[in-house]
């Protein structure tokens, strides 16, 4: 079944193509009212790689920026002033911002009572101190509340062009909340108790809010699940597993079903999913219920070790199924080197292919290699040593950018004690020999422009938009600058939806890779003549967008067998 739809769509691919280049361009431009400017960068996967809605291949590449999970509430570095930073970190071509949270701040935000920040200068008394003026608040004199905060800072992002993942770093607000094994189970301060169903019900109240604004493209459900076996007993109630059970320490399971909750919500967002740290070796029949063995070494030994979240050696036996909507998975391990910890892989001169074999290759990378699903590396860093660990960055990054693997550096920070920032204590001294080695493996156009991944805006001052780098039809703008997005108001048509055929764009009497064409057209405000284009709103919604295209093509690909889908 899954063959006969990848053939289909690969037909329906290359017919839209062909269709796409031939048509004539008219000058009836489609109504702007009905098109959302702000809500065309959805991606979507296929295979081992990722692409925007129109079919062209993107490339994530970006840094970890922390702060939102820690008990401060907000970045680290909010001393100094967010928006200058935020500008050096797109002038430098990071298209994608993958910013750590605790489920406890969420679910602050969820029921209407933000928690504090701290550590935060706000001030806007010109001309004798200025310094995150709109984080300022009169009434109070102080800085804004958190979520206030970080609704201003997915502003400045979506001004300068940088996309955004968050990352559910830890159940609770605290700067080493990412030793905690798992994502619920931990009593908060201002939360209670964080069980499972805390956790996705945050995560979908945070896609909610923002499922009309695209500066948001993905979700890292829980930052490095992990837990050792034991040496005797059960397993641990703590132990991040990855089977086929329902356990609620299955961490296979509570992804599949925290992701299919996001995407009833909002089917166009990318879902990040980590590995473990511990795996059975199944192929020499152990399982969880093995005890762990002291000392063993070879077959001996019952699991295969992996960095935390970084082991998806579990994908091979047990791969996430969302249905259809597993065009939404990639596979997020996390890589260090030795100066994190000493793993057995670096005991020796350490080659690419000495890292492939000893550990990489089976408990990650076949993902990729094998065409099973897009890898994303969502942390990879360290200290530049010039020793074992610079060589290791080295041999990463460039098996990064052989291979296109997305990413996300760790971190811009500099008060990382395990790796260190880009950026000094003064938050504007970039580290220009680690940054160096990072910017080889940003997305880049063959004159060495930054390329982002909005269609319209241009990734900061040095880089230039997707559809400029695709060279599509469509005019950089400016989005309002320090404000977040509010959801579009248009209203639905007026009329009767049972005298509208609903994708047939064309009014031929046929639904059929034709419309698809000519939405897509509309999205891109291509000019197009002679269309109804009520037809299009497929979602009945009164906005066209690209949840009109997902739709109107899962219809064409017999996934769904009816629209409109409200």
């Amino acid at each position: 079944m899954f063959m006969k739809k990848f053939v289909v769509g690969l037909a329906l691919s290359i017919i839209l193509v062909t269709l796409f280049a031939s048509l004539p361009v008219n000058f009836m431009k489609a109504d702007a009212s009905t098109v959302d400017h702000w809500n065309d960068d959805w991606l979507h996967v296929s295979g081992n790689k990722i692409y925007d809605m129109y079919g062209n291949e993107v490339w994530l590449t970006g840094a970890n920026w922390f702060g939102f999970n820690c008990s401060e509430n907000v970045f680290h570095g909010a001393w100094y002033d967010v928006y200058d930073i935020l500008c050096d970190v797109a002038d430098r071509g990071i298209n994608l911002l993958r910013i750590p949270i605790s489920t406890e701040l969420l679910y602050s935000w969820m029921t209407g009572k933000p928690n504090p920040v701290s550590s935060v200068t706000a001030s806007n008394n010109p001309p004798y101190h200025v310094c995150n003026p709109d984080f300022y608040d009169p009434e109070t004199d102080g800085p804004k509340n958190s979520m206030e905060i970080f609704d201003i800072i997915m502003g400045y992002c979506k001004e300068l062009g940088i996309k955004v993942m968050i990352d559910i770093h830890s159940p609770h607000a605290d700067n080493s909340g990412h030793v905690y094994n798992l994502w619920y189970g931990l009593e908060t301060e201002t939360a209670g108790m964080i069980t499972t169903k805390k956790w996705i019900d945050t995560l979908v109240w945070l896609t909610d809010k923002y499922k009309n604004d695209d500066t948001i493209i993905a979700m890292d459900l829980k930052n490095e699940p992990h837990g050792k076996r034991g040496y005797t007993g059960p397993v641990p109630d703590d132990m991040a597993i990855w089977d086929d059970s329902t356990r609620e320490n299955n961490w296979k399971h509570a992804a599949e079903t925290c992701a299919k909750a996001i995407l009833d919500v909002n089917p166009n967002m990318l879902i990040m999913i980590e590995g473990i740290e511990q795996y059975p070796k199944t192929e020499l029949g152990f399982t969880y219920d093995d005890p762990d063995v002291f000392g063993a070494s070879g077959d001996a030994a019952p699991y295969h070790p992996g960095w935390w979240g970084g082991n998806l050696r579990g994908v091979r036996d047990y791969p996430i199924d969302l249905g259809p909507l597993n065009s939404q998975i990639v596979y997020s391990p996390h890589e260090y080197g030795p100066s994190v910890y000493a793993q057995p892989w670096f005991d020796k001169d350490f080659t690419l292919k000495t890292l492939e074999d000893d550990y990489m290759y089976d408990t990650w990378a076949y993902i990729h290699h094998e065409g099973i699903a897009p890898l994303f590396i969502g942390e990879w860093g360290g200290h530049m040593d010039g020793g074992k660990n610079e060589k290791w960055m080295t041999i990463l990054r460039d098996y990064i950018v052989e291979h296109r693997f997305h990413h996300t550096f760790w971190c811009i920070n500099p008060n990382s004690g395990d790796t260190g920032g880009l950026v000094g204590n003064d938050w504007s001294t970039w580290d220009e020999a680690k940054y160096g080695l990072l910017k080889k493996a940003l997305w880049q156009d063959s004159k060495g422009r930054f390329i982002g991944l909005d269609h319209r805006v241009p990734l900061g001052k040095n880089g230039i938009s997707l559809g400029e780098y695709y060279g599509m039809d469509n005019p950089p703008i400016t989005p309002p600058p320090h404000t977040p997005t509010p959801p579009p108001t248009t209203q639905p048509t007026d009329g009767d939806e049972n005298d509208i055929a609903y994708g047939d764009i064309n009014s031929d009497g046929l639904v059929n890779s034709v419309d698809y064409m000519l939405l897509t057209r509309v999205i891109l405000e291509i000019p197009v003549d002679n269309i109804n284009i009520d037809a299009a709103d497929v979602n009945c919604d009164g906005i066209i967008d690209t949840r009109d295209a997902i739709i109107l093509s899962r219809y064409l690909l017999e996934i769904i067998d009816s629209i409109p889908m409200k």
